[in-house]
């Protein structure tokens, strides 16, 4: 009787240890982080995403690891989330890709930390200019509304400012091209 205890409890153990194992492997495969490594190693490295915005220019092209709050998941390919720093201001696009396969709608609201390469997006001032001009076209024949019209405008001026305090010919669009992502408390 003692050796078929000894021998269920050795089967057990091997039973438990291999679905363990067999576990991470998946989770990894998976694109799921599975682990801690990325929050607590990569954390004490991560920018805030006004932190990083404001370095963004020598990080482009490079890895970078950021925190933020996601404000909104794409709804449609849950293919990029937004990052909104604290001062609920400032956000990012990261988009999927890496390890990421996609962002669940449940993460609206949590707080991530996430590593991807940082990516800009310029938008030239003769492509400004011409989305002034459709803006402004679209306000005299009424095919847009007061607010949307007045938002767009405004975003244009702002990217003028930018552009204007930066001394280029162009306003940049930061996001990050995702590796892998972990929800922090």
């Amino acid at each position: 009787m003692k050796t078929k205890h000894i021998l269920y409890t050795l089967l057990l153990t091997l039973v438990i240890f291999s679905c363990g194992t067999n576990n991470q492997e998946n989770s990894k495969k998976s694109g799921e982080t599975g682990t801690n490594e990325l929050k607590s190693v990569k954390l004490n490295d991560a920018k805030t995403v006004v932190e990083l915005l404001e370095i963004a220019d020598e990080k482009v092209d490079k890895e970078v690891v950021v925190t933020g709050l996601v404000t909104h998941v794409c709804r449609h390919s849950g293919k990029r989330c937004f990052l909104m720093d604290d001062n609920g201001k400032t956000s990012i696009r990261l988009e999927a890709g890496g390890n990421i396969n996609g962002f669940n709608q449940e993460l609206s609201g949590s707080k991530l930390v996430a590593k991807g390469i940082l990516r800009e997006n310029r938008l030239s001032s003769s492509y400004i200019d011409e989305w002034e001009e459709k803006t402004l076209e679209k306000k005299e024949k009424a095919e847009i509304d007061e607010n949307a019209c007045s938002s767009e405008l405004n975003n244009i001026k702002e990217m003028r400012k930018w552009m204007k305090e930066n001394n280029k010919d162009y306003y940049a669009v930061y996001y990050i091209e995702g590796i892998d992502y972990e929800e922090i408390e």
